[in-house]
């Protein structure tokens, strides 16, 4: 969790974050949407647009504005159980990392706990549901054989098994674990510098705050994503095919494919995350602690 005045009980760090993050899912899927459009291969070799905006666009002319929610509601689900599971565990893994005389965390503390934290949060919550979220975004595009999110999951476990749900782990892993540490840890380094300076903790800090926050993530993590979303598609690839058919497509710079619309989105996702969590243990520590 971020830097708090005071301890935060677990019960808090989970449900304000696990709210938290379903309201950031919700308010910035379409961003996501295009991004992963825009990640995934072209069918059949042809082109396809390489600007999210237009990507919007199009679909939206051709498909409808159903087609841009396609995965919505796993990923709100997915964001629930993932930034539950992440402010919580980063409270417990923060003690383990804590200086042991005087409890302080310093910047290389918070990131390795962050680290840690993205590693749990990819196995427990983000890789199956991203996977699911993705598959139905790729086939939406082509075969549509995804009735539903649930339909989804039975076809993937029927047809690959348990590990079917687990496609781009590696690279779903390495972005969590880069991610939460440059999000969780950015955020605690402003926060605790500007309450070193008495600078008041407001609505518009704590946006701010979380903003940077995602803007930092997001050009450190690219590359994972986009390996990810790859490897997440709806026939599935290993984290090593998924690097190679990144590569032959467009060389290193197409690791950083769908940045634009990624950063737009962390930048407002950190900025809400931070900003409903603050207020939501604001409102749950006198009723819980």
């Amino acid at each position: 969790m971020p830097a708090q005045e005071g301890h935060t009980p677990p019960l808090v760090s989970f449900l304000a974050g696990g709210v938290a993050g379903g309201v950031e899912a919700l308010a910035t899927f379409p961003m996501e949407f295009a991004k992963t459009r825009v990640q995934l291969r072209t069918q059949s070799g042809g082109q396809s647009s390489k600007n999210p905006f237009l990507v919007v666009a199009r679909v939206f002319r051709n498909e409808g504005v159903r087609a841009m929610y396609k995965g919505c509601s796993t990923l709100v689900v997915g964001s629930i159980a993932k930034d539950g599971v992440r402010f919580l565990s980063f409270d417990a893994i923060k003690k383990a990392f804590a200086d042991p005389n005087t409890g302080a965390m310093s910047p290389l503390r918070n990131l390795l706990a962050g680290m840690c934290t993205g590693v749990v949060a990819s196995t427990f919550a983000v890789t199956p549901t991203e996977r699911v979220k993705t598959a139905l975004i790729d086939d939406a595009r082509h075969a549509k054989r995804f009735r539903s999110s649930l339909h989804a999951v039975r076809l993937i476990y029927q047809e690959h098994g348990i590990i079917g749900m687990y496609h781009g782990y590696a690279g779903t892993t390495l972005k969590q674990a880069g991610a939460t540490a440059f999000r969780m840890g950015t955020y605690n380094i402003l926060k605790d510098f500007e309450q070193t300076h008495d600078i008041q903790q407001t609505t518009a800090t704590n946006f701010a705050n979380g903003a940077v926050a995602g803007i930092v993530t997001t050009y450190a993590t690219q590359p994972f994503d986009t390996m990810k979303t790859r490897s997440q598609s709806a026939k599935g690839a290993s984290t090593v095919d998924a690097f190679k058919s990144i590569l032959a497509d467009d060389g290193v710079k197409a690791f950083w494919r769908g940045t634009t619309m990624r950063l737009g989105r962390t930048v407002f996702s950190g900025g809400i995350l931070f900003t409903v969590y603050e207020q939501l243990v604001a409102i749950l520590n006198p009723v819980l602690k």
